[in-house]
């Protein structure tokens, strides 16, 4: 299917805006802000909302960043497990400092960083906060509560976030944003709240989340989507049942605002002697909902998008030996949309190279709905092959013309095997990218496909074996929307990740 725009991205960014100046003025002090889903590379909106770009929300608060500190906070558990930023392929650890870096680098103020859920002493995230404060951060540590966020009488004490450290800050809009969900950064906006008030500071909590998007329906597939984001969380979209008591009005929320909104409740009540919203909805400042501009088109891109996330947790599952607890959770999501693996049109392509030739294949759909196929050769893997093949398609060049020779190529495998120790000879994406470029000097056609690798973004492509680490980075720089079936080509117990 073409790719078609379904959001407006200029109506967002002034929505967005207005919306939070006023929960700013309706505050009337502090204004700790919530920001679900990533702030400056939001690439899961950037898919399922055709037309929202990665930095829209940073664009918003570039109007006002004046008025802006930016918190970071992390999860212990996270930097104890290593975790990955799937679609960078870092560490959450690394994704704090580049998350510092870049928001600096556009003007925002940095300071304070904040580690969530400690308990006891652990050297390895004792570790990273020495990192942090050798770098010049400011480290503040919040621990575990026990029965939070149930215990409201022991979490609104000096036992629960009277235990934690309070964060200096300067300003009074206060982002709070992390490398990924489950950071804590709800707790942490509201242990501010809490010192703010013992302090006689007047200070106020709204959230800022795109998904799940309030006023579109439970079984939205933009909203399935974010069910599958998060399966890993075990996270679910629900009815805001609070909101349909206090206004009659059926609205999107998920499981773990609606279980943490007693709290919030009783958290302002208690601090501020008011209770400002009467609903998790209440709280959210999100304009998403309003800025679609195709239903259809979002539709489809988010129907995909839960495909690719089915994909990635059958490959996860099977690169670390795991059960089938998360892609079955996805899969459960892709039942209650409707759609079935077969709807991602690369996935038939790829197969049926593999299956012609016994070796594996991939496949990949243009922007305007061609699909061009690669496969297993002497010279090249599929994922080379296809990459070859697209630049081609894009540039109008003949199928039977070699934009690399095999004089170009085997100069390359005799360096890998010879020199470099691979049993691999064949060229992996990089390789195939690199001797692209060097033959562009002396090549028309290699410098007319190198022109097209932009035209890449955005493209969805299917390999029947696992990828490699190289091929999955290649393709993620270059904004292909890669998926794999959960194999390896060959029967082993070791593979290299």
């Amino acid at each position: 299917m073409p790719y078609a725009t379904g959001f407006d991205r200029e109506k967002y960014i002034e929505m967005q805006s207005e919306h939070i100046s006023a929960r700013r003025a309706e505050i009337g002090g502090k204004l700790y802000l919530e920001m679900g889903g990533k702030l400056f590379d939001d690439n899961h909106a950037a898919r399922v909302l055709p037309g929202f770009t990665p930095d829209n929300k940073i664009a918003m608060l570039d109007r006002i960043k004046d008025e802006v500190e930016i918190v970071i906070c992390f999860n212990a558990g996270d930097v104890v497990r290593q975790k990955i930023r799937a679609d960078l392929g870092i560490t959450y650890e690394d994704d704090v400092l580049r998350l510092v870096d870049v928001f600096r680098e556009r003007g925002f103020l940095v300071e304070n960083v904040v580690v969530t859920q400690l308990e006891g002493h652990n050297a390895t995230v004792e570790a990273f906060l020495a990192r942090l404060e050798r770098l010049g951060l400011k480290v503040s540590r919040h621990y575990m509560i026990p029965g939070y966020p149930q215990d409201t009488a022991r979490v609104v004490s000096e036992e629960g976030f009277g235990r934690n450290d309070y964060v200096a800050t300067t300003r009074d809009l206060i982002v709070m944003t992390a490398p990924g969900p489950g950071s804590g950064k709800l707790a942490t906006c509201l242990s501010q709240v809490y010192h703010e008030s013992k302090r006689g500071i007047p200070a106020g909590y709204a959230k800022f989340e795109t998904f799940p998007i309030w006023n579109l329906p439970l079984s939205h597939p933009v909203n399935l989507a974010y069910e599958a984001a998060t399966a890993d969380l075990d996270d679910i979209n629900v009815i805001d049942q609070y909101h349909l008591d206090a206004y009659g009005e059926q609205v999107t929320s998920y499981n773990r605002d609606i279980e943490v909104f007693p709290l919030l409740r009783t958290l302002l009540r208690e601090v501020t002697g008011k209770e400002p919203y009467k609903s998790p909805t209440d709280m959210g400042v999100n304009m998403a909902g309003y800025c679609i501009s195709d239903d259809a088109a979002c539709r489809h891109a988010a129907e995909q998008e839960i495909i690719r996330r089915y994909y990635k947790a059958l490959v996860d599952e099977r690169r670390l030996e795991a059960d089938s607890t998360i892609s079955d959770r996805v899969a459960n999501v892709m039942r209650k949309a409707n759609v079935e693996a077969s709807r991602r049109a690369v996935v038939g392509p790829a197969l049926a190279v593999a299956e012609a030739s016994g070796k594996p294949g991939a496949a990949l759909e243009l922007a305007d709905g061609t699909i061009v196929t690669g496969k297993t050769s002497d010279l090249l893997g599929p994922s080379a092959a296809v990459l070859l093949n697209a630049l081609k398609t894009l540039a109008g060049i003949p199928d039977d013309v070699h934009l690399l020779s095999p004089a170009a190529i085997e100069p390359i495998q005799t360096l890998k095997t010879s020199y470099l120790g691979s049993v691999n000879p064949r060229l992996h994406t990089d390789e195939v990218l690199i001797a692209l470029s060097v033959s562009a000097s002396a090549d028309a056609n290699a410098a007319l496909a190198l022109e097209h690798l932009k035209d890449l973004r955005g493209c969805d492509a299917h390999t029947t074996t696992i990828l490699g680490s190289v091929d999955e980075g290649i393709f993620r720089s270059l904004g292909v929307l890669v998926t794999s079936e959960p194999q390896y080509w060959k029967k082993a117990l070791y593979h290299k990740r």
